[in-house]
């Protein structure tokens, strides 16, 4: 074995052993004592034994998940052919591809690599919502969104550059079992609604929001993220060819998008941010069911109980403001991204949440009125003289006790005269 092909098998195993703790498969400590047995074979028995191989025969890792971590460290060899880029580690994949953090070498900065699998790189229809992503995300800039840095092809691998960063997914702390104060889901769900804002202004719908999709920082900065189902409002093309498919996380997807519709607008976003304000706040997604159609189907259907019911510390605002963003009727919901902000203003700084009020129908209004109506008659007739609601009046009685004493005083000085 020549010794640069040794440097390189080393270096491939190095970057093995790395991988299996990253994904959690192995400890560090169970990665070096198959190491340092790997080294006592060679030295005492000349055998040359491979980490993976010890990994597996050690009950360290089965043989399926050295065949993922091979698979990720190809991508990774595969996605260092990138100019410009040097790979550093393997951050997470999706369904759709796999996220690398990298440096920027021109910049000396810190970025994330999103990688198209080799798979889907030879299907134009992926390939072409891949680069839609880029495109879209492209289109935005602000604070709490993640931002588009460059798109491109390199060694028959497509790949998407964006802003790298540190800090953790909302659903990492939800997975861990934590229940968001009020005040702290307010403080997120504000900061994700203001990025929204920002590509509703621009014609683009997210269609995806929902706990994963949002990066905190080390700071405590809310970040949108993944603009996979990203799409212009106007674009009628793309609505045509996805009319009739359900796009969306079955937990927080929009009644509309399960639907299928054509038409789906800046509302779905809204919906979805709504289930998640919703998990944050109960520890719960909206719906629960054994299966993605269930669940969807009771997004279609089934009443939502209201936050504040199962939370019993929010206060009535929160639960006002969640239902309203949620409701199954689009027309029911906050008619602008902004209007939903100045009620999660009011809400954080204790108000009540004006906005809801306008977004109830003109029945709901007339209802509440007669019921407010008919609570302020009976006010009034428990106030009213007990005459007047057909009962005895101490007071009548009182003013004739009166009257009958002035008489008979009177008589009395008549007699006397």
């Amino acid at each position: 074995m020549s010794e640069n092909h040794a440097n390189a098998s080393a270096s491939l195993e190095t970057e093995l052993g790395r991988l299996c703790v990253e994904m959690n498969l192995a400890t560090t400590e169970e990665v070096s004592q198959c190491r340092q047995e790997q080294q006592r074979l060679a030295a005492e028995e000349s055998k040359h034994q491979t980490l993976s191989g010890l990994l597996v025969a050690q009950g360290v890792i089965t043989q399926r998940q050295l065949a993922r971590v091979s698979k990720s460290l190809e991508e990774m060899r595969t996605s260092q052919q990138i100019p410009g880029f040097k790979i550093i580690s393997r951050l997470g994949s999706g369904a759709m591809a796999t996220v690398f953090k990298a440096k920027q070498l021109s910049l000396d900065r810190l970025v994330a690599i999103k990688v198209l699998p080799k798979r889907f790189s030879e299907n134009p229809e992926y390939v072409e919502r891949f680069y839609k992503e880029g495109k879209a995300a492209a289109k935005l800039n602000h604070p709490n969104i993640v931002q588009a840095i460059d798109v491109g092809e390199a060694g028959g691998y497509h790949y998407f550059v964006m802003e790298y960063v540190e800090g953790h997914t909302l659903y990492d702390e939800l997975a861990e079992g934590k229940v968001f104060s009020e005040a702290e889901a307010l403080g997120v769900v504000y900061q994700i609604a203001k990025a929204l804002a920002h590509a509703h202004e621009r014609g683009l719908i997210h269609r995806d929001v929902k706990p994963k999709n949002i990066m905190i920082t080390e700071d405590g900065v809310a970040k949108l993220a993944d603009m996979g189902l990203a799409r212009m409002a106007s674009d009628e093309q793309a609505a045509r060819a996805e009319a009739g498919k359900a796009y969306g996380t079955p937990y927080y997807i929009s009644p509309e998008q399960i639907r299928g519709e054509k038409d789906i607008d800046f509302r779905a976003d809204i919906y979805s941010l709504g289930a998640t304000l919703y998990h944050l706040v109960t520890g719960r997604v909206p719906f629960e069911a054994p299966t993605p159609p269930a669940v969807m189907h009771m997004h279609l259907k089934e009443p939502l109980t209201p936050p504040d019911h199962l939370n019993r510390s929010l206060s009535m605002g929160m639960g006002e403001v969640v239902e309203v963003m949620m409701a199954k009727d689009r027309a029911q919901r906050y008619a602008s991204t902004k209007d939903l902000l100045l009620d999660l203003e009011a809400v954080a700084a204790g108000k009540p949440p004006l906005q809801v009020r306008k977004v109830l129908n003109a029945d709901d209004l007339t209802e509440l009125t007669k019921t407010d109506q008919s609570a302020d008659a009976s006010e009034r007739t428990s106030a009213l003289p007990a005459q007047e609601a057909g009962g005895f009046s101490p007071v009548l009685f009182y003013v004739l006790l009166a009257a009958l004493a002035a008489s008979l005083v009177a008589n009395l000085v008549l007699a006397l005269i």
